[in-house]
């Protein structure tokens, strides 16, 4: 490699690994690497700071270049959406390589989501949606301005995500135990993968050990497959939902697109979603009746790509000031 090329480096991190890639100018992928997770909510900043490290090393060392050709990283991370949790994680970042005699590239931290959102449309304008456990919608328009719908938690919000599916499927559950709702499949599947089949069994679950309502989704879309009406409406609701959240964002969108713009661009991502599904047909099914105005397409990268990109255009943006 030419011992005066610059280079960039894009970084997705989660709950189960920590994946980069190491990129020219022009956005060329040369290298890429893999460590453990990185979600600092869960395993602390440091534990994260040393797997986002050692990606870069990594990263660093397949190419034969040293960290000091490296212009700027870019860090999405899940769980860093708000600028105190970013600083946070920045702050961590740099103490672990101070520590270690290390001169870190210029870094930003943000959101798995921003990444995700450029990745999905190679640095342009379209919609995202991310369905796992949460949900969240995140756009961007042609200027560059960055819009979201939802993403306000289980608590007020994920609508149509794994968590809101699954907590239908164990009231609809419920009703059915009390007799005061209809018959169900859903209470023998639920039974049969979790052992959870009385009252007491439910509580203690959902409420004292932190039962992961959400890994209950596919057996809503198994029993939604075979015809069960409850599941089936718990489907449509949940879909109905989450398109609502993604006409709000659409509606930020046509604010600042202008008059005769082509058609806003949408990309699924998650399982729940991308895959073919019953669940994600109903989804898009509904966009096309409600939202003519947008077309769903495969993400055209991955988010460690979108931190790629968003590398490229901060060290250039540096470039042009200096």
């Amino acid at each position: 490699m030419d011992a005066n090329t610059t280079y960039v480096i894009g970084i997705d991190g989660g709950g189960t690994k920590t994946a980069a890639q190491l990129a020219d100018l022009n956005g060329t992928v040369l290298t890429e690497s893999q460590a453990g997770p990185s979600n600092f909510q869960v395993i602390g900043v440091d534990m994260a700071a040393q797997a986002i490290l050692d990606v870069v090393h990594a990263c660093c060392q397949n190419i034969g270049c040293s960290l000091s050709r490296i212009g700027s990283l870019t860090v999405g991370l899940t769980g860093a959406g708000r600028t105190a949790d970013q600083k946070r994680m920045l702050e961590g970042l740099q103490r672990l390589a101070e520590s270690r005699n290390v001169i870190l590239p210029r870094t930003t931290i943000e959101s798995d989501a921003r990444i995700a959102l450029e990745g999905a449309f190679g640095g342009r304008d379209g919609i995202i949606v991310i369905a796992g456990t949460g949900s969240i919608v995140f756009g961007k328009d042609v200027r560059g301005n960055v819009v979201r719908a939802g993403g306000w938690g289980r608590l007020v919000g994920d609508e149509g995500s794994g968590y809101a599916i699954g907590k239908e499927a164990f009231r609809a559950v419920a009703k059915m135990i009390d007799g005061r709702g209809k018959k169900t499949s859903l209470a023998r599947l639920i039974a049969a993968q979790t052992g959870l089949k009385t009252q007491e069994d439910i509580i203690r679950a959902l409420y004292k050990e932190n039962f992961d309502i959400a890994s209950v989704t596919p057996l809503v879309t198994r029993a939604a497959q075979k015809k069960d009406r409850t599941a089936v409406g718990i489907l449509d609701d949940a879909a109905s939902e989450l398109v609502e959240v993604i006409r709000a964002a659409a509606a930020q969108m046509n604010r600042t697109r202008g008059k005769g713009r082509a058609k806003l661009r949408l990309a699924f991502i998650g399982s729940l979603l991308s895959n073919d599904n019953i669940y994600s047909k109903k989804v898009r099914s509904l966009i096309r009746r409600r939202l003519p105005q947008i077309t769903v397409q495969k993400p055209l990268a991955l988010p460690a790509h979108g931190a790629v990109i968003m590398s490229i255009r901060s060290l250039k943006i540096i470039i042009a000031k200096t």
